[in-house]
């Protein structure tokens, strides 16, 4: 499971890319009850989310040159710099190199061999999440790739992730752990592109599941302010229910409730 705990090689932060940054902030706050906070003019307009107080997210305004509205999962480390060689030399690449954010960590943005986006946090002063799993916070990532036999080895060499096989009716679900953990620990899973004809449209890519305490009240709240039922609620045995959404400007994410049989 996701926690604050801050281990290396788990999720660690989650920001949103926008053109529209009022509006991200209008949408987020009706459908989670995320709360925006500005970091200053020196941070470029980045801020961020937070619910009771507890960081919950980030989000800055982009531009059609720098990229479309999405979300980004970052993955704590170390070590920016030695990760960042470790994934081009694991085949994947690096879209901005490791930088400093004033004494807050050194980010970087990578992309696996697959070309799906993700970013590494070194933390200094801020940590990372301080509100996940429950209502309004981070639960859950998924990764989509064309082979994940392929996304396995990636990302087993890049954070040493330990990976768990799920047997299902008509296939296998794989999970994903830290280093030096047990499947006790996953904290997301990696999907076949051909077997969610939804996501693959995207290409492959990182989803992020936000935990709500109604999956259908959150779906209707999505459309009622202008966003996307990307794929309508269902219930997943053993898991729990889920929605795929879309903000209004087409960043795209997940929600889910836990089965509470599965507490």
């Amino acid at each position: 499971m996701i926690t604050t705990d801050f281990v290396n090689g788990a999720p660690v932060w989650l920001d949103l890319g926008t053109p529209d940054l009022d509006g991200a902030i209008s949408f987020y706050d009706g459908l989670f009850g995320w709360q925006f906070r500005s970091a200053g003019p020196e941070y470029g307009g980045y801020g961020t989310f937070h619910l009771d107080g507890k960081a919950v997210a980030g989000a800055m305004t982009v531009t059609p040159e720098q990229g479309g509205p999405a979300w980004s999962v970052y993955f704590k480390t170390a070590d920016a710099d030695a990760t960042a060689k470790a994934v081009e030399q694991a085949g994947g690449a690096v879209l901005f190199q490791p930088m400093d954010v004033g004494d807050l960590g050194r980010m970087a943005i990578l992309a696996d061999p697959a070309g799906a986006a993700f970013g590494l946090w070194q933390p200094g002063v801020h940590q990372g999440l301080e509100h996940v799993t429950e209502d309004g916070g981070l639960n859950w990532v998924e990764l989509y790739v064309p082979d994940p036999a392929a996304a396995k080895g990636f990302y087993g060499t890049v954070f040493g992730w330990g990976t768990f096989d799920v047997e299902f009716p008509g296939g296998t679900y794989t999970t994903v752990n830290p280093a030096g953990t047990d499947e006790n620990a996953m904290f997301g899973g990696i999907v076949p592109l051909a077997a969610d004809p939804v996501e693959a449209r995207a290409g492959a890519h990182w989803t992020p599941y936000i935990h709500v305490p109604d999956v259908d009240a959150t779906a209707d709240r999505t459309q009622e302010s202008g966003g996307t039922v990307r794929a309508a609620p269902v219930d997943i045995p053993g898991v729990g229910r889920i929605a795929k959404l879309a903000d209004p400007y087409g960043a795209t994410f997940a929600v889910l409730r836990g089965d509470p049989n599965q507490q």
